[in-house]
């Protein structure tokens, strides 16, 4: 297969010559963004064609594709080059994120063609995260858009700070300046504040190359570069090996017992043998021995090479830490602000449990407080209580353990993070930390002599969390009176934590939408936990509808200590029962945000104790309760006896 570019060299050019001026050549990372349909794919489509990167087969397919997908009528569809997908090329959209290399002879160029639409915002959040310059198109027939502002916003956040602004399709308004002109002014007005260094504006038309890789003869008022000329020559800083040292650990090699390496690519910096690091978690010290790479040690290594680094020091260090200059350390904190784009469909909700996880590093974490919601029409702060898919926000974010961190300002690799789902490991958030919380550096772990086992001695009790889980109505508040009852009369110390009465002082200020009821159990949680730690076995009583905070107040708890006990009653039991009359008036609509009604209940999988209440009597449930404990020997009192209560 002979390649078009071929064309360009000389019989004489060595492969080796033509490589080695390849190699010598600056990378630009680039990305085409903007609303659906603004031509992003079709103009990624005529750069490979105008740089000669498409094999003369491909353009064969291409124009057999064209006559079948295409949107061009005869002309050739450059965008069937870039919508790979079947499902983009039916419908005429971009839905993944597609990479393409493409050279001049002044410049590489990677660049990621981005979906426009909404429910894909992700892949745009993914595209920018690595990129130096965006593209953002424009249809000259329709101005800016909200999908415009919204991609320039992630764009800005995301650290790119160069911006094309490509009014295309300027064919279709008879290439008319006043109308590009508008454009311009809008986009300015808009993005003030966004903290661009450089917009550059190019009224361009992708499907016949105006003003792409040459000068329009349709637009003599233009004076301005072409987009490749613009591409070829625009400054973009080399600023990651000016940056501090950060080698994240990716991977301690240990292949036998006298070598001990950490695997990883250095995201910033430059290291040389014999060079001091720091562990950045516990401020351990060592030299750099040597520098381990593919084909023999190395004497330096600079950002973006994948090296392992020995050191002369038996120090601590395991994935997820990081080897960072002594002169220059990053932050470690576990409270920290940052900017989120939500991605998933279930809004994001504070006081709900999310993973966090950095270049290596990951942590249960916790959005602790949302500051405010980014509106993308006028970059306006406002106030919300969540944060709906493809909405940008500002929280604060407390994880269970310290990160390792720099502000994504001075470091991407080192201050981004994305936030996953606990149930369903789904990537519903992208983050850019901002700052470290003051509170974080002023609290610190107080130390005590007396501790839990102490106390729970003291009771010859093991602590315990039971957790009663299901509908209202469906009994969980009269089998935990009487099963605590129970425990009593055995001479145990218990204590119950019941919805209702909960309400009437830590949490009367809490309503019944979803972000309360995260909170509401948060609250519970954690005070369920120092119960625990005070020796106590906790009886909590709350409907607590979402698995996801379930799972949250389990992994507060020591490994065996949380017992959830789902208290399985069918809706039309429940609703029969209707015990306070709150059925009745959520089925007419007089209480919204009723579980089971118009906010749902997530019933338990695997619950450690199921009981399936119909045609049985509390007593009866209590009896079952008893027997599981019996059955494990959780009645046992004492710690070294395995497990009990």
């Amino acid at each position: 297969m002979r390649h078009i570019m071929a064309k360009s060299l000389a019989p004489t050019d060595s492969v080796r010559d033509y490589l080695a001026a390849q190699e010598k050549k600056s990378l630009l990372r680039f990305l085409t963004c903007g609303s659906v349909d603004d031509g992003k794919s079709t103009l990624i489509g005529r750069l490979l064609s105008d740089t000669k990167q498409i094999f003369e087969d491909q353009l064969a397919a291409l124009e057999r594709d064209s006559r079948k997908h295409g949107t061009t009528g005869d002309d050739i569809d450059f965008a069937l080059l870039v919508d790979g997908l079947e499902a983009e090329r039916e419908q005429g959209i971009t839905i993944d994120v597609a990479y393409r290399f493409f050279a001049t002879p002044k410049r590489k160029f990677i660049v990621a063609d981005t979906p426009g639409h909404e429910q894909y915002t992700r892949n745009m959040a993914t595209g920018a995260s690595t990129a130096d310059l965006a593209i953002v198109l424009i249809d000259a027939r329709q101005g800016v858009l909200r999908q415009t502002r919204r991609h320039s916003i992630i764009a800005s956040l995301l650290g790119i700070r160069h911006i094309v602004l490509a009014v295309n399709k300027i064919d279709l308004v008879d290439f008319d300046r006043a109308v590009f002109d508008r454009i311009v002014e809008d986009y300015a007005q808009f993005s003030r504040d966004l903290g661009f260094q450089t917009i550059v504006p190019i009224p361009m038309s992708a499907r016949y190359g105006d003003n792409v890789s040459g000068r329009s003869d349709n637009m003599q008022w233009y004076s301005g570069p072409t987009l490749i000329e613009h591409l070829e020559t625009v400054s973009v800083e080399e600023a990651a090996v000016e940056q501090p040292f950060r080698f994240p650990v990716q991977y301690v090699n240990r292949p036998n017992l006298d070598f001990r390496g950490f695997a990883g690519t250095i995201a910033s910096g430059a290291i040389a043998q014999g060079d001091e690091v720091v562990v950045a978690k516990s401020g351990k010290s060592s030299h750099v021995k040597r520098i381990v790479a593919h084909g023999g040690d190395l004497k330096q290594a600079v950002a973006g090479q994948a090296i392992t680094l020995v050191l002369d020091d038996e120090v601590e260090v395991s994935r997820g830490n990081m080897l960072v200059s002594p002169a220059a350390r990053p932050q470690v904190a576990d409270q920290f602000a940052a900017n989120i784009v939500w991605f998933d469909e279930h809004a994001l909700l504070p006081g709900r449990s999310y993973i966090l996880r950095t270049e290596t590093d990951q942590t249960s974490a916790t959005v602790t407080d949302l500051k405010y919601r980014i509106n993308v029409n006028d970059f306006a702060h406002e106030a919300a209580k969540s944060l709906e898919m493809n909405e940008v926000g500002i929280c604060n974010i407390s994880t269970r353990a310290p990160i390792a961190f720099d502000p994504f300002a001075e470091n991407r690799t080192t201050g981004a993070f994305i936030l996953i789902d606990r149930i369903s490991n789904a990537t519903v958030g992208a983050g850019m930390i901002v700052h470290s919380l003051r509170r974080a550096e002023n609290i610190h772990w107080q130390s005590l002599d007396v501790g839990k086992r102490v106390r729970a001695d003291m009771k010859n009790q093991r602590p315990a969390v039971f957790w009663f889980t299901g509908l209202s109505g469906s009994g969980k508040s009269t089998i935990a009176n009487l099963f605590e009852k129970k425990l009593f009369a055995t001479g145990r110390h218990t204590y119950i934590l019941d919805g209702d009465n909960v309400r009437h002082g830590l949490n009367r200020d809490l309503g019944f939408t979803d972000a309360d009821r995260v909170e509401n159990i948060r609250r519970v949680a954690e005070v369920a936990k120092l119960m625990a730690d005070a020796g106590l076995i906790v009886i909590v009583s709350f409907i607590s509808p979402f698995s996801a905070e379930r799972r949250m107040a389990r992994e507060l708890m020591a490994d065996g200590e949380f017992i959830e006990v789902f208290v399985d009653t069918p809706f039309e039991e429940c609703a029969r029962r209707d015990p306070k009359g709150l059925y009745a008036r959520a089925l007419n609509g007089e209480i919204k945000n009723f579980t089971g009604v118009d906010s749902p209940y997530e019933a338990p999988e695997k619950p450690e104790i199921h009981l399936k209440t119909l045609g049985k009597s509390a007593e009866e449930m209590v009896d079952a309760l008893e027997h599981w404990l019996n059955e494990r020997d959780i009645a046992e009192d004492q710690y070294d006896n395995g497990g009990g209560i």
